[in-house]
């Protein structure tokens, strides 16, 4: 985007600068942009998910033109309640995937196996764990950090032939807490994966 005479250009458009029309194609043009005082522009808004935007200001002074909307944070109890509902929404899908054993079980099928039984009760005990730290974020700051938590994940490089390793790589992932179990059904083996560890 761009910025020229208090007015904020998204896309390339003729212009009419001192009774002279320019063409669209100026915009192409970065030497003949700057002759005119056209100026490229940024917009600076805060993270919706955590503030509403505030008031509006345009600095003028640099090669590029900054608009900033000051950040309003949004209420702790409203966000509170949107990462529960996000966390209570994760378990439920967890659960609504093995549900099915206990239904073949009631109805005089297999019984449920035990690792599935184990996963189960897992899913509940963290599931509680993470509703208690969700109540305990009185903070924006604790909100915004358990909802991006750093962790480095180490994976084996993938030899392209079907195997992983020994080789390994390591980057940074920001997690939300929320919705993120650290148990898994056996049967969900990553051969590439491992290890996830919180910073």
């Amino acid at each position: 985007m761009w910025y020229f005479n208090s007015q904020t250009i998204k896309t390339p458009k003729a212009m009419v600068i001192s009774d002279i029309t320019h063409p669209p194609g100026i915009f192409r043009d970065s030497a003949m942009l700057t002759s005119l005082g056209i100026k490229s522009y940024r917009e600076v808004t805060p993270d919706s998910r955590y503030y509403t935007n505030g008031a509006y200001t345009v600095d003028t002074s640099g090669a590029e033109v900054v608009g900033t909307y000051a950040s309003t944070a949004r209420d702790l109890a409203t966000l509170r309640t949107r990462m529960l509902d996000d966390a209570n929404s994760a378990a439920a899908s967890r659960h609504a995937a093995i549900d099915w054993y206990w239904s073949r079980a009631s109805k005089g099928g297999t019984a449920v196996p035990a690792n599935i039984a184990t996963y189960a009760t897992a899913l509940y005990s963290e599931h509680e764990t993470i509703k208690t730290a969700i109540a305990a974020c009185d903070t924006l700051a604790k909100i915004m950090a358990y909802e991006n938590k750093p962790h480095t994940e180490t994976r084996k490089v993938d030899n392209g032939d079907g195997t992983y390793g020994p080789t390994t790589t390591t980057s940074t992932r920001h997690i939300n807490m929320c919705t993120h179990y650290s148990t898994n059904p056996i049967d969900e083996v990553d051969p590439a994966f491992v290890s996830l560890v919180a910073d």
